[in-house]
């Protein structure tokens, strides 16, 4: 009898366990199947968003950036700067073999242009390095508003890191379009779908990581009691 209740317990555990793995893993079905529809629904949002944007008609501002990637977003910058749309372009991330003289080629520009009018940044790597090389170069300038050129699927996150690090500046956006989001299928095209899957993945871990910088800054602080010894 005892061993049959020894059994009976044995089964009964096992049972137990099956249940709760059960569980377990129907609760993790769950929460992956709303991750994925979460990721999808921000990712064709960020595609939408993306596609909307255009180039304003008339651009104004201060000063000119251009987030390297490629000499069509150069000759982009550089043009809007020889229409007066900015006084000062910027051409940030600029690989350090490249010189302001092989970019000057390259965009058909005068040397008295870029000899007054242009800085060329040679520090970024990234984004976020984009971000401080402009924030130190619109300090010393004192600029207010900016045009920021890259890409338009770039456009986005540069914004993000561009507003994090001057929040006070004006950043208005001169996307481009390298590839027509709207006419195109660009679903069916595996390069473009993976460049646009990894940009939103990087906007939106730069999102997170924005979200939790502004958390820990509203979170209060702890006030010291120590009293500091009369002089």
């Amino acid at each position: 009898m005892a061993e049959k209740g020894k059994w009976r317990d044995r089964a009964a555990h096992r049972r137990r366990s099956r249940s709760r793995l059960r569980r377990i893993l129907r609760r993790s079905f769950f929460v992956l199947v709303s991750f994925l529809g979460l990721f999808i629904a921000g990712f064709l949002q960020f595609a939408d968003t993306v596609a909307s944007l255009q180039p304003p008609l008339a651009p104004k501002a201060d000063a000119i950036i251009v987030l390297t990637g490629g000499f069509q977003r150069i000759d982009q910058g550089v043009e809007l700067l020889k229409t007066g749309a900015g006084k000062r372009l910027l051409i940030s991330g600029v690989h350090p073999a490249t010189t302001g003289s092989q970019i000057r080629r390259n965009t058909q520009s005068s040397t008295a242009l870029f000899k007054c009018c242009v800085d060329i940044g040679h520090q970024a790597i990234d984004t976020t390095g984009n971000a401080t090389e402009a924030s130190q170069w619109i300090l010393d300038r004192g600029y207010r508003s900016v045009l920021v050129v890259t890409n338009n699927y770039h456009m986005p996150r540069s914004l993000l890191e561009l507003r994090r690090a001057r929040p006070e500046t004006e950043f208005i956006a001169y996307p481009v379009v390298n590839s027509d989001l709207k006419s195109s299928n660009w679903l069916r095209n595996p390069l473009f779908l993976k460049a646009i899957l990894l940009e939103y993945a990087k906007y939106s871990i730069a999102s997170l990581r924005d979200l939790a910088g502004s958390h820990s800054e509203n979170r209060p602080r702890t006030v010291s009691s120590q009293r500091t010894p009369a002089e």
